[in-house]
């Protein structure tokens, strides 16, 4: 009975599982999301939502049934152990966005509806891993931001001393105070304006070229590099870890020595030589990694053979002679008398 409740528990979850691997099925759930942004983005319109608002109003619904559906897969496909699709916190966000609307209150707020909507798109990290792997660098490189952060504060700060010493009696509007002067030279880490800035600096003070200039190398060049320097490396770190979770998924690493393996004690080229031909078929056919453990087996079997054939006896084709049998000791003295006692069939026809 146990067998029975177990088999199609078993079936619903591989076949949900198998669904939730297919390329289309994520390429299916990108194309809900952008249906769901455009018509959010045409709500916008007003002659379009009094004309077909209806029409974006089902749109609405069927979008969220497809983001219901594609929950209650993904479940299925974790149904042996729910604890699973629970511990995603993908699959959290997806059950935010799906019950945060049937909420007591909510559906009264046009404003919260829509930015539940407008969070949907979010997804779109989930369903490629390119896209996860940007979101994860930028999660990795959240502490080199913080660092990057308080040195651009510190940059500006004294800067904007320095601005506030030399240009704040002569352009109190935008230098009068330290945070007056600190958006003004935020505003210029773009050097949208820089030209016309220093053209009127000089007018004040000859120090505004040096200012100015030091500047733009120190707030406009070197943060922007070591700001590139902090998203490269923490991308970098987000693509490790995206191949260490592809390796974990995919099944642990092979053991060296392992039956079958290049390392084998057995020896490669007897599992090589008595593997049937179906394995050896898939072996050859596999990834490149594979490549030097079939060159060194192939090297053992040449070895193999030329060892035989080193130990096979010189003898004409069709004679089969006996082997030596060593009596004893003195079974060499007889062996070197041998072909003195033996006479050529020449010498003994003259005789």
């Amino acid at each position: 009975m146990t067998i029975n409740t177990r088999e199609p528990l078993h079936r619903v979850t591989e076949t949900c599982a198998a669904l939730v691997r297919e390329q289309w099925f994520s390429i299916a759930g990108f194309v809900v999301i952008v249906v769901n942004a455009a018509a959010l983005g045409l709500e916008t319109y007003g002659g379009v939502t009094a004309r077909y608002g209806l029409l974006l109003r089902a749109i609405e619904y069927v979008c969220l049934a497809a983001l219901a559906v594609e929950l209650l897969i993904r479940f299925g496909a974790e149904l042996p152990h729910p604890s699973r699709f629970f511990r995603d916190g993908w699959n959290l966000f997806d059950l935010a966005i799906v019950l945060a609307p049937l909420l007591p209150g909510v559906q009264e707020q046009v404003t919260m509806l829509r930015m539940l909507r407008l969070a949907r798109t979010a997804r779109a990290f989930r369903l490629f891993p390119s896209l996860r792997v940007i979101l994860t660098g930028i999660r990795h490189s959240l502490p080199g931001l913080g660092s990057f952060l308080v040195i651009t504060v510190l940059v500006l700060y004294v800067y904007a001393m320095l601005g506030w010493m030399l240009f704040g009696q002569a352009y109190p509007e935008r230098y009068g105070t330290v945070g007056q002067a600190m958006l003004t030279l935020g505003l210029l880490l773009s050097l949208d304006g820089i030209t016309d800035t220093l053209q009127t600096g000089r007018e004040v003070s000859e120090w505004a070229i040096a200012y100015y200039l030091s500047y733009m190398i120190c707030a406009c060049y070197l943060l922007t590099n070591l700001l590139v320097g902090v998203v490269l490396n923490a991308l970098q770190e987000a693509h490790e870890h995206e191949r260490r979770a592809l390796a974990a998924r995919n099944g642990p690493p092979v053991d060296p020595a392992a039956p079958g393996s290049a390392q084998d004690p057995a020896g490669p080229a007897v599992r090589a030589v008595s593997a049937p031909p179906e394995a050896v078929a898939d072996r050859a056919g596999g990834a490149a990694s594979d490549e030097p453990a079939i060159r060194e087996q192939l090297a053992v079997l040449r070895t193999i053979i030329a060892d035989l054939e080193r130990r096979m006896p010189e003898q004409p084709v069709g004679v089969l002679q006996p082997a030596p049998h060593r009596v004893g000791a003195g079974h060499d003295a007889a062996a070197a008398a041998e072909p003195r006692r033996r006479r050529p069939r020449s010498a003994r026809r003259n005789r």
